[in-house]
């Protein structure tokens, strides 16, 4: 080997020494991981965001029954051309025509949310010139209207305003407690991340031990293989044994470095800080009510009140299609107005002006279409009536089986954890009767496998059992281990605050 190459092995060897060296080791118990995917994942991010979205909606909502100050106008519209002019005679004549036009309008706005009408108070100026004016005519004239005040009302019509009032703050509500649902739902997800990067590093360590205690045995069949106790065949199986063990070794390692990725990335960790996940033993004490869970989630649930939404939404639609029935609408303005050669003069002695107009719009003959409209949205109230009953007994079904899925995981843990100590002492037994030669290496290894296997069903009955926990928290937003509500109206604070 040359110098050159032997420099570079040196200097990567070096390198390699100092990272795994350098990466920091930090222990997360679940509850640290759910709090911080909670806090900073890009999931939590998300949910903030649509929420920030969904408030300024109904802010957005919540304007349209303010008044409104509005300016409005054509600053400036100059027309420069040759326009056709009849005659007395019926002839046409071309004139040149420059001239500009102006106006601006002022007005205050207020929607009528009780009638679905809208009134205004306006003031406006309109200003004409006329470039090409003969000498001695007027080259500008303004008009304008110094205040005047406007009612526009539908009537028998469909009132837009009143069924947004019934409406969206409930669909503001809900989007709130989709928001403390979607948290947890954060934390159910992390959670079987938590346990897929802890099942990872259990087998990792059950491959790590039963590569040390298969190379202790292998040690023990040599010893005896060479004083004559034991025969070549018993040797070779070791030896295979220990060949199977260090290639489980090195896939638990692969599946740990997967899974620890995975949790990192979700949870916004970097990904040169080394990650050791402890083992949840203690599981909290608390009795679940299956009537209690259901009144919760009645009572927080955005799904719960998205039924008196959707009941609502079908009564609209009937409202919609009553009042497309006919149209029938009534303007009225009434204020001054004025003409003069000079702006001011326009706010002296102004003339009343007055206009009132009802128009009407009534189908004679429509072959049945309102008929069939109105048919079509009683059958569409009646269809979102049968579906909500349905969908509040597949509602109560739910948290009824998972009230009693966890009950029963919470059970499955005690026997779980039991068989585990046992099988575990069980082996430690077998290994000393092994070094004593009271024990085959068939019988070892079968109690070798009986203690990876009820190891793992103890993290399986843990990981069930947190899984639903935090599953049935997303489901009635409720903590019943702290006896808290996870979403509480009257303190839900507005987003940014």
């Amino acid at each position: 080997m040359n110098e050159k190459l032997r420099f570079s092995l040196a200097i990567t060897f070096f390198m390699a020494f100092f990272y795994a060296n350098g990466q920091e080791t930090v222990s997360y118990t679940l509850e640290d991981i759910v709090a911080r995917a909670k806090a900073q994942s890009p999931a939590a991010l998300r949910a903030d965001t649509r929420r920030e979205n969904l408030y300024w909606r109904y802010r957005l909502y919540l304007s349209d029954y303010n008044p409104q100050l509005r300016l409005s106008g054509t600053v400036p519209s100059y027309s420069q051309q040759f326009s056709s002019v009849v005659q007395p005679d019926g002839t046409i004549a071309f004139r040149e025509v420059r001239q500009n036009f102006m106006d601006l309008e002022l007005g205050l706005q207020q929607e009528i949310a009780t009638t679905g009408g809208r009134i205004s108070v306006n003031s406006s100026t309109n200003r004409f010139d006329n470039f090409l004016a003969p000498e001695g005519d007027p080259r500008t004239r303004w008009s304008g209207v110094p205040v005047n005040v406007r009612l526009f009302q539908p009537i028998f019509a469909f009132n837009q305003l009143k069924w947004n009032r019934k409406i969206e703050p409930i669909r503001y509500e809900e989007s709130k407690r989709e928001y403390a649902e979607e948290m947890e739902e954060i934390s159910e997800r992390v959670t079987v991340m938590f346990f897929d990067f802890l099942v990872a590093q259990v087998n990792l360590d059950i491959a790590t031990k039963n590569l040390t205690n298969t190379e202790e045995i292998l040690k023990i069949e040599r010893g005896r293989y060479n004083i004559g106790t034991t025969y070549e065949d018993k040797l070779l199986q070791v030896e295979l044994q220990v060949l199977e063990a260090k290639q489980e070794v090195s896939q638990a390692r692969l599946d740990m470095e997967t899974a620890a990725l995975r949790l990192k990335s979700y949870i916004g960790l970097n990904e040169t800080v080394n990650v050791n996940l402890v083992l949840p033993d203690e599981i909290p004490q608390f009795d679940i009510d299956t009537d209690l869970a259901i009144d919760y989630a009645f009572q927080n649930r955005a799904v719960a009140i998205g039924f008196d939404r959707q009941r609502l939404e079908a009564e609209r639609e009937i409202a919609m299609a009553r009042g497309q029935r006919f149209q029938m609408n009534l303007n009225a303005e009434y204020g001054y107005n004025n003409a003069a050669l000079m702006w001011g003069d326009i706010y002296s002695n102004p003339n009343t002006q007055a206009l009132v107009s009802l128009g009407i719009s009534v189908p004679i003959l429509d072959w049945g279409r309102n008929k069939a409209r109105m048919s079509m949205a009683k059958a569409n109230q009646e269809l979102t009536i049968y579906t909500i009953e349905q969908e509040i007994i597949n509602f109560e079904q739910e948290i009824f089986t998972k009230v009693r899925n966890f009950l029963m995981l919470k059970e499955r843990i005690e026997i779980t954890q039991t068989s585990d100590d046992v099988a575990d002492k069980r082996y430690e037994i077998s290994f000393k009767r092994y070094q004593n030669g009271n024990v085959t290496i068939t019988d070892l290894a079968i109690a070798q496998q009986e203690k990876d296997r009820n190891r793992r069903a103890y993290i399986q009955s843990l990981r069930d059992y947190w899984t639903a926990y935090y599953e049935l928290r997303k489901l009635t937003l409720y903590d019943f281990d702290n006896k808290l509500l996870l979403y509480n109206p009257a303190l839900e604070a507005e987003p940014g605050q």
